[in-house]
C-alpha cells in the first residue's frame, strides 16, 4: 500500500497516434487518458477581430473506460460531462497568453480509455503536455513562461478518510473518502481551482491546510514530470 502523500504511478507516452502531432497517452494507476491538441487557424466568431487566440477542451468517457459500460453521448453532452471539460478548458486557458498565441484555435480532446477515480485531475495534466506540443509545433521557439505558454499547470485529487489526508485517490479511496477535493495549481505555485466537498462530513480548517500542502507536494513532482516530457 502506497504511502498517503505519494502519488500513483504515473506513465507519459507521446506520440501515441502515429499520426497526430500533438498527443499524449497519461496514465495515473489505472486511470488512462489519451489527449490530444489540435490547432485550428481561426477563432470563434466572437473574437474575430480582437486579435487574441483560443483555448478550449473536450472531455469524453468510453463506454469500455468503466464497468458497467458507460453509454456513448450522442446527441447531448451529460452535466456532468459539461461540468469537466469546463473546468479542463478553464485550466488552460489560465497559463495561456491568449493574445501571444495570436488568432488561432487551440482544441484539447481528453478521451478517457480506462476510469479508476482522477479523470478531471489526469486530463488537466495530460492535456496540457498535448498543449505545449501543439504550440512548439506551431511556434519552435515558445517556451513555458515566455510567449503563449506563461506557465505550466497540473491537477490532483486529495481527500480525508478515517481522519486521514490521502493523496491521488483512486476509485476506492474516492469511494471511501469523508472528503474529497480537486486541486489545480500551476508550476510556479499558484492556484487555479479548488474543488472540495464533503460527503456527508465536515471539515475544518487544519484538515483544509493539510490537504492543500498534500496536493502542493504532489502536483509539484507532477510539474517535473511534465517538464521533463515537454523539455
Amino acid at each position: 500500500m502506497r504511502p498517503d502523500d505519494q502519488l500513483r504511478p504515473v506513465e507519459i507516452q507521446l506520440g501515441y497516434l502515429a499520426h497526430h502531432p500533438a498527443n499524449v497517452l497519461y496514465q495515473s494507476g489505472n486511470t488512462i487518458v489519451l489527449c490530444t491538441a489540435s490547432v485550428e487557424p481561426s477563432v470563434p466568431p466572437w473574437m474575430e477581430g480582437k486579435g487574441k487566440g483560443w483555448v478550449t477542451a473536450e472531455y469524453n468517457m468510453l463506454p469500455g473506460s468503466t464497468v458497467p459500460r458507460k453509454r456513448r453521448e450522442r446527441s447531448k453532452v451529460d452535466g456532468r460531462t459539461t461540468e469537466i471539460q469546463r473546468l479542463i478548458g478553464r485550466s488552460l486557458r489560465a497559463v495561456v497568453d491568449l493574445k501571444a498565441l495570436g488568432e488561432r484555435s487551440i482544441v484539447v480532446d481528453c478521451d478517457v480509455l480506462q476510469a479508476d477515480g482522477g479523470t478531471r485531475t489526469a486530463s488537466i495534466t495530460g492535456g496540457f503536455i498535448a498543449l505545449a506540443k501543439a504550440v512548439q509545433n506551431e511556434l519552435p521557439d515558445a517556451k513555458i513562461g515566455e510567449g503563449p505558454l506563461r506557465d505550466s499547470i497540473a491537477a490532483i485529487s486529495v481527500g480525508v478518510i478515517k481522519d486521514t489526508v490521502k493523496l491521488d485517490l483512486d476509485y476506492e479511496l474516492d469511494f471511501a473518502a469523508d472528503v474529497d477535493m480537486n486541486v489545480v495549481m500551476t508550476g510556479r505555485g499558484k492556484f487555479v481551482e479548488i474543488q472540495g466537498t464533503g460527503e456527508e462530513a465536515t471539515f475544518d480548517d487544519d484538515q483544509l491546510a493539510a490537504m492543500l500542502a498534500v496536493a502542493r507536494k504532489g502536483i509539484a513532482e507532477l510539474t517535473k514530470l511534465q517538464l521533463d516530457v515537454i523539455g
